[in-house]
């Protein structure tokens, strides 16, 4: 699969698919509290139940063919000494996942999630595979350049990253992207945005990563403060992730917007996918429609993820102590999405079922 974008002006954000209005909203908040059961009494999953149902504007939400896709590309600041797996973990990767290994590929069959793997920009060529599709960006083929040295890609190089995630979402059937990721050297671009899109300091945005000891954790830190301080005139979102972000990044925050132009729900996985879906919202004027669309699947055990999540003023499904991304967040969330629909189209009313509501 090899996408080709076409040739038209870029632009930062695009329109975003109307949600469910308030008419909507009281209906599917009525049809719940008359379920047989004490209002209230599913917890998160009601109000993840009206989620769905405004997202896709719909009473009775229906998740159709889940497109779980894994972005994938190298990081020039691997070379820092960043991370506890060598640069070559990346290619190594794709090829497990193409090959059903990785945890991801497992959850993907178990839950019946279509699995697609986006080469952004992996430093290796693959040969054709039905699940690869390949969205290298001409001059940055192999990944992006040392960001503590100079910009990570050009201006150009993001824009065409972002165009080529657009364009892989809205050749793919369905209404719900999960979004997943690979990328050694990944923490640290998404550190990096975290630091100049929050204003947090950095230290609050920098984890282990790959599972750092303490040399390698002050060698992590030490190389992105020299990434902030070069890039320090990188305000802009759109600035910022060209000039510390990641290939697979940009073509993640591409992804997301068609995905919210296209009226889909968008599953976001930990660390480094919620870095896209921040840039992605940062680029937005109509922010809290876009973040409407997204399911937070589970808040990861990197450091900065939390503090990133209450920044977008967003909470997740689960709390699992994961670290590993790929997506297997996402993957791992996916029932309750699926259970929440059939709350709402299969549970019986109080009326319909012949039960006794509740007194006074």
């Amino acid at each position: 699969m090899n996408p080709n974008p076409s040739a038209t002006a870029f632009t930062a954000a695009l329109p975003l698919a109307p949600l469910g209005d308030d008419t909507l909203r009281q209906r599917v908040q009525t049809a719940l509290d008359q379920k047989t059961k004490p209002q209230g009494s599913l917890g998160r999953l009601e109000a993840l139940a009206l989620q769905l149902a405004l997202a896709l504007n719909d009473e009775q939400p229906q998740m159709l063919q889940p497109q779980l896709v894994v972005f994938a590309a190298d990081h020039g600041i691997a070379a820092q000494g960043v991370s506890a797996f060598p640069a070559e973990v990346t290619r190594q990767m794709v090829l497990n996942f193409l090959a059903g290994g990785a945890a991801v590929s497992v959850l993907a069959r178990q839950h019946g999630l279509a699995l697609t793997v986006a080469e952004c920009g992996v430093a290796a060529d693959f040969d054709p595979h039905p699940m690869l599709a390949v969205l290298k960006v001409p001059g940055a083929e192999h990944g992006t350049a040392d960001s503590t040295q100079g910009p990570a890609m050009s201006r150009a190089q993001c824009e065409a990253a972002l165009q080529h995630g657009r364009h892989l979402v809205a050749g793919l059937p369905g209404n719900v992207l999960l979004l997943g990721e690979m990328g050694i050297g990944n923490t640290s671009a998404a550190s990096l945005l975290m630091t100049r899109l929050t204003g947090e300091p950095l230290v609050h945005c920098v984890g282990r990563g790959t599972g750092l000891d303490a040399a390698g954790m002050a060698r992590k830190v030490d190389s992105l403060k020299r990434a902030l301080d070069r890039h320090a005139e990188a305000t802009a979102p759109l600035d910022a992730l060209a000039a510390m972000g990641g290939l697979e990044i940009a073509a993640m925050v591409g992804a997301v917007q068609q995905a919210a132009a296209s009226g889909r729900v968008v599953v976001v996985d930990g660390f480094i996918t919620t870095a896209a879906v921040a840039v992605a919202a940062a680029l937005q004027p109509r922010l809290a429609d876009l973040l409407a669309r997204c399911v937070f699947a589970h808040c990861s055990q990197e450091s900065g993820h939390a503090r990133w999540l209450q920044h977008l003023g967003v909470r997740p499904l689960l709390n699992l102590d994961l670290r590993l991304g790929e997506g297997s967040g996402a993957a791992l969330a996916w029932p309750l999405l699926a259970s929440a629909c059939c709350i709402l189209a299969e549970m019986a009313s109080f009326q319909s079922a012949g039960v006794s509501g509740r007194q006074g």
